[in-house]
């Protein structure tokens, strides 16, 4: 496993460029709508490289998914890091969630469009794999807002509720906005940060 990583990651390695590519497609255009041999014109490669490192384009989409996870869940752990108040890191970590760049805008539009893909293991060993280690991801992120809600509960800085429901609501109301913000839209990132903090610090408490 190591050696393929690195045949697909070292210095000459097309694999950031073709994410890149399919970023900007699978975001603008639509998963359904990009066709595999135009990441590959994009890129300027033939369609069969294209294979050297994805082994399809669901392969693609499922590591895009992956990395946005993994981002998410490495901001909130960034954010919240050293903040002892629990109602001061949960306000900190909604409002990290807006404070992006219009690519990674995109890479949240692919994750959220498509969360379904993760719920129906695949046939495709690497498929199989990202869809795993994107559940995983998934998992830990629920998990850690979860934490974060008991440990304001515990210090009485929110009401006593069920935690791992009240951290679904609020992760919900975080991701929704994806699926309909448009950078330039009738609403700006700042008015959409305002509306959903104000709306998830309001549903957990006091």
């Amino acid at each position: 496993m190591a050696q393929a990583r690195s045949e697909t990651e070292g210095p000459r390695s097309k694999r950031a460029v073709i994410l890149s590519a399919a970023i900007d497609s699978f975001g603008h255009d639509g998963y359904e709508h990009t066709k595999w041999a135009k990441i590959a014109d994009e890129v300027g490669i033939g369609q069969t490289a294209l294979y050297h490192y994805f082994e399809s384009k669901a392969h693609c989409l499922l590591t895009i998914m992956s990395l946005e996870l993994s981002r998410s869940l490495a901001l909130f752990r960034e954010v919240t890091a050293e903040v002892p108040e629990a109602d001061r890191a949960l306000e900190l970590a909604i409002a990290a969630a807006y404070d992006v760049s219009p690519r990674e805008v995109l890479q949240m539009r692919i994750l959220q469009n498509h969360m379904d893909l993760l719920a129906t293991p695949r046939t495709s060993m690497k498929e199989e794999a990202e869809r795993r280690s994107a559940r995983e991801l998934v998992r830990e992120i629920e998990r850690e807002w979860t934490d974060l809600l008991l440990r304001g509960m515990k210090t009485g800085a929110f009401p006593k509720r069920d935690a791992p429901a009240l951290a679904t609501v609020v992760l919900a109301m975080i991701v929704s906005v994806w699926r309909w913000y448009r950078p330039g839209g009738r609403m700006s990132s700042d008015q959409v940060r305002n509306l959903i903090t104000e709306t998830c610090l309001r549903a957990v408490g006091p």
